[in-house]
């Protein structure tokens, strides 16, 4: 499993139209409304990292109302959490 955390700026009038796109895009866990210098951060778990071109440049990058984007993809999960059995029921 890849997971990306993705730094969205959208402008604050645009955030709960692109948060709603944000959802229906596969690959898209999650998505936050934050304060601080970006809108929204989106996570993103793709089985594969080239899914990883797809749901970012190819999607989220390309939805109307998103200025930019920041990825940060994730090495390794610290979490109490069995967030690989989480996000990988119904997979098969």
């Amino acid at each position: 499993m890849v997971t990306a955390f993705v730094l969205i700026d959208c402008g604050q009038q645009a955030i709960p139209e692109v948060a709603r796109q944000l959802c229906d895009l596969k690959g898209v866990s999650e998505v936050y409304s934050v304060t601080g210098e970006f809108d929204l951060v989106a996570i993103v778990r793709v089985a594969e990292f080239d899914e990883v071109a797809e749901v970012i440049p190819n999607g989220i990058a390309k939805l109307p109302g998103v200025a930019t984007t920041r990825t940060h993809v994730a090495f390794q999960a610290f979490s109490r959490l069995d967030l690989e059995a989480m996000f990988s029921i119904g997979a098969d």
